[in-house]
């Protein structure tokens, strides 16, 4: 990969042209980090494996170094993580929360320069940089109430002298394997929840963001030093398919939660599957926004513009199809494409710009490969389809109009900024066809008929995890359980009784009294 270099010495670039040299990225250093990062941390920083570049999207500039765990430091971080349990299970819930409410003002302390970093080296803007903090902020103080109200229910027994409850016990060791487009936010979720549960975790970010990645685990590492608790209950391995394939295999990880693609995903699933771990999986969404002849246009195309080229279209929730009843089709698309044009492009962490770079240059000629095929199947570009002239790997938002609802691009999610919009006619065919691609991630309809509302929730409605209406499909809240179905994978992080997948029930009879009644009124002369 002609990213990466097996050792410090050979063709790395000269410590001149790397951006956290330069006085404008002074900032850098106030997350702790340097030219060469370890890569590593379990108690201790280390980190002996492969030196990667973490590279800008903005202008293909490399930012700073990281060295990788090495399977050797895989190793011995397992075994520090499940040593640190033992120490972290046996505290209780609501101070495990107050550990969480300061990991939670900690990254309040630091929320602009750590959403300055996640624009350097993702490639989203500023805003939204801070925004994903604030959601691992918002997350802490979420899990801060929970730590005092997770439990299970006293059953009413049949037998006289019984009692019945329900125990929740942490799993373990979660690991926690997340993707480049929310190289904060997803973690957060996963630790924050799962920390008040009672498990350690186990961290490995994208191979692409490692520097995310090691300036989250410094601020959460010194929270648990400053309170004389070891380090690795929040441990992290940088790295790539190596140490993703190792935990999914590893029998000591009790909980493999996975952000990503399906395909991966699947792979992921099927690894941890066979030695009967739990997985939890948010993988691809294909996601669409559904407007009928009675909607509100001034609600639609502001949403469709944000939920489109928001993040450049590398979220999971983006809008990639857009289906008008016949009546509105083109009013709506005219006014789309207008508001497209006015969309302001420029570097991510300049406030005044809407929309930066995509994360890679492999996703620019993905972008161009997707248009061709449209092209192929009987679509017609409305606006953008081009590359931009201009350091980076931008490309311009793009919308395609006139495809079948079932042509093969329409069902294949590209991560890039590409809007199809479909035509349709009734309600039926708009919510069948909603529901005929593979995910089952997120979906919008705007309407003001409140029949059609509650069609769309029930149960021949929408057949995602997220439903909205009025709203579009993305911009969700922590405190609702995200994710979706099919194969987005069926898990569900953040909000509502997402606690429950990090922790395992147990159903607990006690006998109280002197004698021994069998349940179901069994006599056993």
């Amino acid at each position: 990969h002609w990213r990466m270099s097996r050792s410090p010495k050979w063709n790395l670039p000269a410590m001149s042209t790397l951006l956290i040299n330069q006085p404008k990225y002074a900032w850098l250093k106030e997350l702790g980090l340097s030219e060469d990062n370890d890569g590593v941390y379990n108690g201790n920083w280390g980190g002996k494996g492969e030196v990667i570049t973490s590279y800008c999207p903005a202008n293909n500039e490399p930012i700073a170094r990281v060295r990788q765990a090495t399977m050797a430091e895989y190793e011995e971080t397992v075994q520090k993580s499940r040593d640190a349990w033992k120490v972290w299970a046996d505290i209780p819930a609501p101070k495990r929360g107050e550990i969480v409410r300061q990991i939670g003002d900690a990254l309040r302390k630091k929320i602009k320069v750590l959403g300055s970093l996640v624009s350097l080296e993702m490639g989203k803007i500023y805003v939204e940089g801070v925004g994903e903090v604030q959601e691992y902020v918002d997350v802490c103080d979420y899990a801060v109430g929970l730590s005092r109200m997770i439990g299970g229910p006293v059953l009413p027994s049949e037998r006289p002298g019984h009692a019945l409850i329900e125990m929740w016990n942490p799993v373990g060791l979660v690991g926690i394997i997340t993707a480049f487009n929310f190289p904060v936010a997803v973690y957060g979720w996963n630790n924050a929840i799962a920390l008040i549960c009672g498990n350690v975790c186990l961290w490995k970010g994208a191979p692409t963001t490692p520097l995310t990645s090691v300036a989250v685990t410094k601020i959460v590492a010194e929270v648990l030093e400053q309170n004389n608790l070891p380090g690795a209950i929040c441990s992290m391995t940088c790295g790539g398919a190596d140490i993703g394939t190792a935990m999914s295999k590893d029998e000591r990880v009790d909980l493999v939660s996975f952000t990503g693609s399906t395909q991966v995903g699947k792979m992921v699933a099927m690894m941890v599957q066979e030695r009967f771990g739990r997985n939890l999986l948010e993988l691809g969404g294909n996601n669409a926004i559904i407007v009928f002849e009675d909607a509100d246009l001034n609600l639609v195309v502001p949403s469709a513009v944000f939920a489109s080229v928001g993040t450049a279209g590398q979220r999971c929730t983006t809008t990639r199809r857009l289906m008008l009843h016949g009546s509105i089709h083109d009013v709506v698309v005219e006014r789309v494409a207008k508001a497209y044009k006015q969309v302001r492009i420029g570097d991510p962490w300049d406030p005044s710009t809407m929309y930066g770079p995509l994360h890679t240059k492999q996703a620019v000629d993905q972008y161009l490969a997707a248009i061709e095929q449209a092209k192929q199947q009987g679509g017609t570009v409305v606006c953008g389809g081009k590359v931009m002239e201009r350091p980076g790997n931008y490309v311009e938002p793009t919308i395609i109009t006139g495809l079948a609802h079932d042509a093969p691009i329409v069902h294949t999610e590209t991560f890039v900024p590409i809007l199809y919009v479909l035509k349709f006619q009734t309600e039926e065919e708009a919510f069948a066809w909603n529901n005929e691609v593979k995910q089952g991630l997120s979906s919008s309809i705007f309407t003001k008929d409140m029949g059609r509302v509650f069609r769309w929730l029930g149960p021949k409605g929408s057949d995602c995890g997220i439903v909205n209406v009025n709203i579009p499909t993305s911009g969700a809240e922590i405190g609702g359980a995200f994710g979706g179905e099919k194969h987005t994978g069926g898990g569900r992080e953040s909000g509502s009784d997402s606690w429950k997948q990090y922790m395992r029930r147990s159903t607990c009879t006690i006998n109280y009294s002197k004698d021994l009644p069998l349940a179901q009124g069994i006599k056993f002369e």
